[in-house]
């Protein structure tokens, strides 16, 4: 008899421990969640009130729940007539530059910097020029953009990838020179071959420094992506606002700020997400 309760009091414990770790995970998700929305609502509360008491002027800086409405009651569409464009297809066009621009930079530099640790010669003339050229900001290459692609989506894309081409390409080719080399002689004595050494051990030593570099070089190119399309594109989240500001539609200009805040936000959160996953071995900064 004391078996078989032995025998159902463990099979309880493993039926329960899954429902407790998703249990648990649901719960550290809650948590994550109130703490980033949580300042937020305070921010609404108190610009609402202030808005209400007559501290603020609603007409210059309406509160969300005047720009909310704005936005609901034109059907989440914003501009006139053949002009005007959804909020849905403004913000797929700006995620889609600034992914795809991401994307090719972070490959290319990715390899260059890895081809350039391999060929000296090459690392020491090449070099000086990444080094020079890193410095310009994403928003200074519109105007060449501009010219070399004219207006449109890969001008978008190429600020992208400029924003984050050099810097990434230095941080891959630093990164390489400074993984342990214990390591190496480790894996060498193991037996790995140069390729195995290069994907076991350098990769996963140089992956998450670059990764975490991207993230942070984003929001640069986020910016430069937004202001080109206040330059010269006709459609995305920067187009908002300058739409807005041609119309002098307060209302306008705080929806498009507030969802290129809101956009950007779940990129990194996006971009974190992918790094914690793939790069598992390495806890993100």
């Amino acid at each position: 008899m004391s078996r078989r309760l032995d025998a159902l009091a463990s099979m309880r414990t493993v039926l329960a421990a899954p429902r407790d770790g998703v249990a648990s995970t649901a719960s550290r998700m809650l948590r994550s969640i109130v703490r980033v929305l949580f300042p937020w609502l305070v921010v609404v509360l108190v610009w609402e009130a202030a808005a209400r008491a007559g501290y603020v002027n609603v007409t210059l800086f309406p509160p969300p729940s005047h720009f909310i409405r704005y936005v609901i009651e034109n059907d989440f569409r914003f501009g006139i007539g053949p002009q005007g464009v959804t909020m849905w297809a403004s913000i797929l066009s700006s995620l889609l530059r600034v992914l795809v621009g991401l994307a090719l930079g972070f490959v290319a530099a990715l390899a260059t910097g890895l081809l350039l640790s391999t060929w000296p010669a090459g690392r020491n003339f090449i070099m000086p020029l990444l080094q020079g050229l890193a410095p310009i900001a994403p928003i200074a290459w519109i105007p060449l953009g501009i010219v070399l692609f004219g207006v449109g989506n890969k001008t978008a894309i190429f600020i992208v990838f400029v924003g984050v081409f050099f810097v990434l390409t230095i941080a891959t080719t630093v990164a390489v020179s400074s993984v342990d080399q214990k390591l190496i002689k480790s894996a060498r004595t193991l037996g790995a071959s140069g390729p195995q050494i290069w994907t076991t051990v350098v990769l996963p030593a140089v992956l998450p420094q670059v990764f975490t570099l991207l993230r942070i070089n984003f929001f640069g190119a986020w910016m430069a992506v937004l202001a080109a399309e206040m330059v010269g594109l006709k459609n995305g989240l920067g187009a908002i606002i300058i739409m807005g500001r041609e119309m002098f539609d307060t209302d306008l200009i705080l929806v498009g700020m507030c969802l290129i805040g809101a956009c950007g936000y779940a990129v990194d959160s996006l971009l974190l997400a992918i790094q914690r996953s793939v790069l598992w071995w390495k806890e993100p900064t």
